[in-house]
């Protein structure tokens, strides 16, 4: 099978592409290469015979219809899109350039696509989304695919609006489609603006560790690894039409989540310990959801897929990680926005 994959040198679609060659896969790496995309993410298999890259925009139709007839691949997974919900408050416009035009014009390059090879049955489209498309949860209840969309950011609005354009092309069209929406991911490869890079490095440098707010807001940690895992499975073997739930079931609150990190350091770089000295309470983002929690038991129960680490196990193989991979985190510190406060509003 020939993948496209969008996004494949970010950091969720280079756990994907790394994991499919190895899985024999011929796999098209498709990037604009933005800020947070790095082609050394794809290093490992770049010099494979299955792996071929092509730089592009999705924003740019002409160049996505030239892709797909040039490649003529048997299934699109589609992750290519903004995701940093603090640059989606300072900046949202690129939010929906990138997340709503960019997935209105996969879904036409593939529809074309899909008409000129006569509508093979074994043809997928499949968007990997967020869990962030649902809202906000209280202190309980969880995620599940029949929640009402009730997106807060400009963020998660662009990925419901994405969601719906796919599902509107799988109905109006026959496109055949899957969905797929997950909780918050970590691992190796993170770029180094997210909450869980951001700890480790900040720790590592002996500067203050940012925690917004009190630290309560709750999400469920999915390690990347196993996140990729599931996509494949959702490609090969997930029903047309219908969206699963990925999730780590790995609740934690983010004081939790930066003190087990904080452990971690104490334990595998102790010079500076105790690390946790170094954290910091700082002011909240505008609208930031309190809690997130999946409910998996669709993929669970009709794909057999469960998560293979708890969230302590991964973020010790993470911190250990970027413990020996300074050369790959060091250079991106230097890129826009990085290190700085965004999402003030």
């Amino acid at each position: 099978m020939k993948l496209l994959v969008t996004g494949g040198a970010g950091f969720i679609g280079s756990a994907v592409v790394r994991l499919a060659v190895s899985r024999g896969y011929e796999v098209v790496n498709l990037d604009a290469l933005t800020y947070a995309a790095c082609l050394e993410n794809v290093a490992s298999v770049s010099d494979s015979p299955f792996y071929s890259f092509e730089q592009a925009d999705i924003r740019n139709l002409p160049a996505l219809e030239a892709i797909f007839a040039k490649h003529k691949p048997d299934a699109v997974m589609h992750l290519a899109a903004e995701s940093h919900v603090d640059r989606s408050i300072d900046g949202p416009q690129a939010f929906i350039e990138t997340n709503v035009m960019g997935t209105y014009n996969m879904l036409q390059a593939a529809r074309q696509h899909w008409d000129a090879q006569g509508k093979p049955e074994s043809f997928r489209f499949h968007h990997i989304s967020t869990d962030e498309v649902f809202g906000s949860l209280g202190a309980t209840g969880q995620f599940t695919e029949d929640t009402p969309y009730d997106p807060r950011s400009p963020y998660s609005a662009s990925k419901a609006s994405s969601d719906h354009l796919v599902r509107a092309w799988a109905e109006t069209y026959g496109l055949p489609t899957v969905i797929t929406n997950c909780s918050n991911n970590y691992g190796p490869y993170h770029f180094p603006e997210k909450l869980i890079p951001v700890v480790i490095l900040s720790a590592l440098a002996g500067k203050p560790i940012p925690i917004y707010g009190k630290g309560e807001n709750v999400r469920d940690w999915l390690y990347v690894k196993d996140h990729a895992d599931a996509l494949l499975l959702v490609l090969e073997k997930g029903a047309l039409g219908r969206s699963y739930n990925i999730g780590g079931e790995n609740e934690r609150s983010n004081l939790e989540l930066v003190q087990t990190i904080c452990s971690i350091l104490d334990k595998l770089k102790p010079a500076a310990a105790p690390y946790a000295n170094l954290i910091r309470f700082v002011t909240d983002r505008p609208g930031h959801d309190l809690r997130y929690a999946i409910d998996p038991s669709r993929i669970r129960d009709e794909l057999g897929w469960r998560p293979s680490v708890t969230v302590e196990e991964g973020l010790e193989e993470t911190v250990r990680w970027y413990l020996g991979n300074e050369a790959w985190w060091q250079p991106l510190l230097s890129r826009s926005g990085v290190g700085e406060r965004l999402g003030r509003a």
